[in-house]
């Protein structure tokens, strides 16, 4: 049974949630869908990240309280509504290192997790161009970038602009049933609420609801003007890796999502300068977006791909008990091509 964290002032009384991923899956469209709950606090930062990047298991309970309370807290939950029931954010990092979770449950012992899941050949293409999109990818052509798997596996062919070499593991990225499984194993079954893609692009609203549910949230309606994030494209990809994965001067050329990472405490308003700067990079970034490209597979490359994950969509359907064969498809001309827009 967890030990209860001793007391820290200030700790928060709200449950904790968490969407944990896998990227490109939806937990946009999950999170800004929670965000507008009104018995949810969000976090300041959609993906803080914070119990991947930090190994927190040696700290004893106290130190461990109020090393969350100092470095976490304070940072993305500095604004919690008092009158909220949940605490929630969204780190997609976390599916993939649940073991890095385990202090998160010596705090908060009822915490839940909400993993997204989707047919990774429309997955995959999407978040190979949402790399792109950030600059950490430079290879434009989804079946280059996969053939390239091998040797970044092995450390070689990793743009400079990259900040996490695993993401170039398309294969190992797109394992659900492998990291669905591990992540059950670790957190435990019942601590989780499995979200496919397929269900909240068909009805958003009643894959709401099932959040809702499990979080034991009442019910509430779909946000007014509600649209999932539309896919981005760029016209000069270089200015684009500019941008967004500054080579100098991160902390000043950086968006605010990243400064907000790193900050040691909530963020006043910046001087001048850096508003007047920033205030330019926005505008670049406007201009320098455009209608992405179409995505399109050649029907061989996307068997290919299902070839290589058949095993693993297997695993999947039976750890859901749900039916996922529809995602191993055919081979005929209608696989070459995607509508990613959802």
């Amino acid at each position: 049974m967890a030990t209860t964290a001793p007391s820290v002032p200030n700790w928060p009384s709200q449950r904790f949630a968490c969407i944990v991923g896998a990227p490109r899956c939806g937990t946009t469209t999950l999170a800004r869908l929670l965000e507008s709950h009104p018995e949810v606090s969000f976090s300041s930062v959609k993906e803080p990240h914070y119990f991947a990047l930090f190994d927190l298991d040696d700290l004893d309970q106290d130190e461990l309280k109020q090393t969350v309370a100092d470095e976490y807290l304070a940072r993305y939950f500095h604004d919690v509504d008092p009158d909220a029931q949940v605490m929630a954010e969204g780190s997609v990092s976390y599916l993939y290192a649940p073991e890095r979770l385990l202090p998160l449950l010596r705090l908060w012992p009822d915490a839940k997790f909400i993993i997204a899941v989707r047919d990774p050949i429309q997955q995959l293409p999407s978040f190979h161009q949402r790399l792109v999109h950030q600059g950490d990818e430079t290879v434009e052509d989804f079946e280059e970038a996969w053939r390239l798997i091998d040797e970044r596996r092995s450390g070689r062919k990793i743009p400079r602009t990259c900040l996490d070499a695993r993401q170039l593991q398309y294969d190992e990225v797109a394992r659900f049933g492998k990291h669905v499984g591990r992540f059950f194993d670790v957190v435990g079954r019942d601590r989780c609420h499995v979200v496919v893609f397929d269900d909240l692009r068909a009805d958003p609203a009643k894959a709401y609801a099932g959040v809702l549910d499990f979080l034991d949230l009442p019910p509430a309606p779909m946000p007014e003007n509600w649209n999932p994030r539309p896919r981005r494209g760029v016209k000069v990809k270089w200015l684009q890796r500019l941008l967004k994965r500054p080579p100098i001067a991160r902390t000043v050329l950086a968006g605010p999502q990243f400064r907000k990472r790193i900050a040691a405490k909530p963020q006043r308003r910046p001087p001048a300068p850096l508003r007047a700067i920033m205030s330019a990079r926005r505008a670049l970034l406007e201009w320098n977006r455009t209608d992405p490209p179409p995505v399109r597979l050649s029907p061989s490359f996307a068997q290919e791909i299902r070839e290589a994950l058949r095993d693993d969509v297997a695993k999947l359907s039976a750890l859901l008990d749900r039916d996922l064969s529809h995602w191993l498809g055919s081979s005929d001309k209608k696989s070459a091509s995607y509508d990613q827009a959802a």
